[in-house]
């Protein structure tokens, strides 16, 4: 079903979504130490990540890409994708998987968690979400951190096991592990996940 939108802000938002997708540091060109392994898991993760992405969007599910500024407080997502996109990097072929379109969200964070010091509490709170599906990279950190303050605000979480990477597949299990024992995660692959069943669950308390 398509998404409603609200008039006020020049037709391209939604009034509500119980559910959003969020898309943790995907605009990344993974050149870091250790960058090549996480590159090695992050391909394949992009490519299941699109297809649930396109699912969403069917659903009427928006999208909101939350990404680091890698420490640079002038960049915005232009100059994310300009950079990504325009040099032969490691994480180049993730991001033109995952390149946003013109009405997702972008949130910038300066920390770990996409809570901390951003406006996603403000847009989750004007949006009514209930459900946040996280994905990303990488998930023993970024992923993992946003999670834990996510479930301090008591929402239901959903972190689909074939969309998050890590480094290697035994740390990418340890924190998928934790985060559906400890923070009550679904963590089932997104090819099981009933979007529609997802958005007409509430609050974890009520």
């Amino acid at each position: 079903m398509p998404v409603s939108k609200n008039r006020d802000l020049h037709g391209n938002v939604p009034d509500k979504a119980k559910v959003a997708l969020i898309l943790i540091d995907v605009i990344n060109g993974l050149e870091f130490p250790d960058g090549d392994q996480l590159a090695r898991h992050a391909l394949p993760m992009a490519r299941r990540l699109a297809t649930l992405k396109e699912r969403a969007r069917q659903a009427g599910i928006p999208a909101v890409y939350v990404n680091d500024n890698f420490g640079k407080w002038q960049s915005d997502l232009t100059r994310l994708l300009e950079h990504t996109l325009g040099t032969e990097t490691r994480g180049r072929p993730m991001v033109e998987l995952l390149r946003p379109d013109d009405d997702d969200y972008f949130v910038l964070k300066p920390k770990h968690s996409g809570f901390f010091s951003t406006t996603l509490d403000i847009l989750v709170e004007y949006l009514e979400v209930k459900t946040l599906i996280l994905t990303g990279v990488a998930g023993n950190i970024c992923v993992l951190f946003t999670a834990q303050d996510a479930f301090l605000r008591d929402l239901h979480l959903v972190v689909p096991s074939d969309c998050v990477a890590s480094n290697d597949e035994e740390t990418n299990r340890f924190a998928l592990d934790h985060m559906h024992k400890v923070l009550k995660a679904d963590v089932r692959p997104s090819d099981q996940l009933d979007l529609e069943e997802l958005k007409g669950r509430g609050k974890r308390d009520e």
